[in-house]
């Protein structure tokens, strides 16, 4: 397939570029505009995982979506036969800083990617226009906080509490709206916490790994008993796909890793795991510390995957202590990327979204 991803050069979208291209029948048209947390050098790592000795089916087009004409003369270029949409600003604390930034990049940017791949569907013939796909890839944040109970589900209503959550929500609401009243052929999925390889370390996962290492205090929000529902990458990306072969147009599929763990749950575990590496520092719990909490911090997050289980088939392979494990080891077999990433991205583990 001709297959176009936004963000491919993002934590979700490398992974799933990497998955796309070990077919070497797919021609991957990547739009990235290579922000801060771009992984770096995607095509280098790839031609060196071996993952696809021809890497002519690869094309990155440096593109910032909130253009709409360079977005529009991407997505021609490209001429896709799915669209796959995961560009966008993802850090809640950074968008208590810069709230701006997330409209533009989110709504402004979905926005623009809708309009030039409905002018483009439009110009297909009968057979390539019935067989188009645009795939939209958002967030369990857009329902808000759960209470000690339940869980997100496909007919969930929104709720969002953050500028990102809410800049998301719009996103999402744009894409049914252009399915309802254009007729594009539309996916939408809306996934609980990701983590694994590749992620910039301002999330908490991979600052509490290399908080770790570096012997220096590793901070918790609030009493960290903030949940969250983890989903290894590798299942999203397994998720993704299948939504994308089968499927129903109009629909949305909620993904979730059935991995519930409170922030407190996570970072001990991460520790423990640390304390296997590296037993001169044990225990490594001693270096957590509880900071004052987030501007309206969300309580929990819990997905029902039921709905994709049972019409797909899908199911998480991994367990959270099995990603986890996978996630600590990769970090810690890559410390030369984590540290060029704090020398060339200008971030050096501090707190973000102080207000």
């Amino acid at each position: 397939m001709r297959i176009l991803v936004t963000g491919g050069c993002g934590f979700i979208g490398s992974h799933l570029i990497r998955r796309l291209l070990k077919d070497q029948s797919n021609q991957i048209f990547n739009i990235d505009k290579i922000s801060y947390a771009s992984v770096p050098n995607l095509l280098e790592t790839i031609a060196k995982e071996d993952l696809n000795k021809n890497l002519n089916n690869y094309e990155l087009l440096e593109v910032d979506l909130a253009n709409k004409k360079d977005t529009e003369t991407a997505v021609m270029h490209a001429s896709p036969e799915l669209v796959i949409h995961l560009a966008a600003e993802s850090h809640v604390d950074r968008s208590i800083d810069s709230p701006e930034v997330f409209i533009y990049s989110n709504i402004v940017g979905t926005f623009n990617l809708l309009e030039s791949s409905k002018i483009y569907w439009n110009k297909l013939d009968p057979i390539n226009k019935k067989n188009f796909r645009f795939q939209h890839v958002s967030t369990d944040e857009v329902f808000g906080s759960l209470g000690d109970s339940g869980s997100f589900e496909e007919k969930t209503s929104y709720d969002p509490r953050s500028p990102y959550s809410a800049s998301k929500a719009s996103s999402d609401h744009l894409v049914r709206s252009w399915y309802h009243t254009f007729g594009l052929p539309i996916l939408i999925s809306n996934c609980s916490n990701n983590f694994g390889p590749w992620q910039f370390p301002e999330k908490l996962i991979p600052l509490s790994i290399f908080k770790a290492y570096l012997k220096e205090p590793i901070p918790i929000y609030g009493d960290g008993k903030n949940i969250r529902d983890w989903l290894f990458v590798e299942d999203h990306i397994d998720a993704l796909i299948l939504i994308a072969k089968r499927g129903k147009i109009g629909e949305t599929y909620c993904i979730g890793g059935q991995g519930e763990k409170s922030n407190k749950e996570v970072v001990i575990e991460i520790c423990k795991i640390m304390d296997k590496y590296f037993s001169d520092n044990a225990p490594h719990q001693n270096l957590i510390q509880f900071v004052s909490d987030r501007p309206g911090h969300d309580k929990r997050y819990s997905i029902n995957s039921k709905k994709i289980k049972e019409k797909l088939g899908w199911n998480p392979k991994y367990t959270f202590n099995d990603g986890l494990e996978k996630t600590v080891k990769w970090y810690l077999s890559n410390l030369n990327w984590f540290k060029k990433n704090l020398n060339t991205k200008k971030y050096n583990l501090e707190r973000l979204g102080q207000q």
